[in-house]
């Protein structure tokens, strides 16, 4: 069978082998409608263009970079699963670079610097205005966008950590409980902004209630259901003891619920009972399951949209930032009347 050529194509396409050459390897001076009718008959012909030849064309490396602290977490697989579906028919590669380190710094590092000349443009996780690694990737003028955090001059798809923290307080603090306890990600403050603006919402409605917010209330769970575990059994053995939490993930609000069991304490908002409310963060699947309330935030959204902002900037547009809303969503971690609703 003779090997498929451009020329075949603009030929069946009705258009000139330089537009068809454009418009298979994504270069301007293609309109949109002309480069969809050539793309569709190279895949009705079954025809497939040379990557490296692509590459060569564009001066691009065809390949997305993702920054990001944590791979093995539920909110960051959700991001990255949205990322990819809106990557999908773009025809691109990601190279996901992990940032954590075991003492939480964001050093800039000659990985950091390969990162930079291997990508076309790069999703950045989390990183706040003082990150010198976020710092340096702006400076090199690639395309970037944020995600969980907003910064002046770089486009960035989030929600309002801050609000959305003060909220979920704030149902906590309705129900008349005085002594809220907190379960971080890592030690506050962090590199990772969103943890930090989660701290301010928890500490903006405690002093504007006057309730007390000493540090012995706050615990580090590492983002894990173990670790979670680990910040609830911590306090518990606090007097007097906290009657609502406030975990800034879903995964450590189960390991905080599993020792409450463990230890005959009932979630639920009844402070006259020795029960602890409990509070998560994310809209994790199983978070019905648990009879979590929650903070629901539309993860795989957020990378979808991390994702088509990015092309735009690849087009050689200048999109604009999105807030993204979040729902809090009550069950019967804080509110026994909805426990089989």
């Amino acid at each position: 069978m003779t090997k498929l050529t451009i020329r075949d194509i603009a030929r069946a396409a009705g258009v000139s082998t330089a537009t068809v050459s454009r418009a298979l390897r994504g270069m301007d001076n293609v309109d949109t409608r002309t480069r969809e009718h050539v793309l569709a008959v190279a895949r009705r012909l079954d025809y497939s263009v040379s990557p490296s030849a692509s590459r060569l064309a564009t001066g691009r490396s065809g390949t997305i970079g993702i920054v990001t602290p944590f791979v093995g977490r539920w909110y960051f697989t959700e991001l990255f699963a949205g990322i990819e579906a809106a990557l999908a028919p773009h025809d691109l590669d990601l190279l996901i670079h992990t940032t954590e380190e075991p003492a939480g710094t964001v050093p800039v590092t000659e990985a950091h610097v390969r990162l930079r000349r291997r990508v076309d443009g790069a999703i950045v996780i989390g990183l706040g205005p003082g990150s010198r690694e976020l710092a340096h990737l702006a400076a090199s003028g690639i395309p970037l966008v944020l995600v969980g955090a907003e910064v002046a001059g770089i486009t960035s798809v989030a929600i309002d950590d801050r609000a959305a923290a003060a909220v979920a307080v704030s149902h906590l603090a309705d129900l008349g409980h005085r002594r809220i306890g907190l379960i971080s990600g890592r030690p506050l403050p962090t590199p990772f902004l969103p943890e930090n603006d989660r701290l301010a919402g928890y500490l903006d409605v405690l002093r504007a209630r006057r309730l007390p917010h000493p540090r012995t209330h706050r615990r580090v769970g590492g983002f894990t259901v173990s670790g979670g575990a680990r910040a609830m059994a911590g306090l518990l053995d606090v007097e007097p003891r906290v009657t609502a939490v406030f975990s800034m993930s879903d995964e450590m609000a189960y390991g905080a619920l599993h020792v409450m069991r463990r230890a005959g304490v009932r979630a639920s908002g009844a402070r006259d009972a020795g029960d602890i409310a409990v509070v998560g963060f994310d809209g994790h699947d199983l978070a019905d399951v648990f009879d979590l309330t929650t903070v629901e935030q539309p993860v795989r959204r957020l990378g979808k949209l991390a994702m088509e902002l990015l092309m735009r900037q690849l087009q050689g547009d200048r999109p604009s930032s999105i807030v993204v809303p979040t729902t809090l969503r009550v069950r019967a971690s804080t509110d026994g009347n909805v426990a089989n609703e």
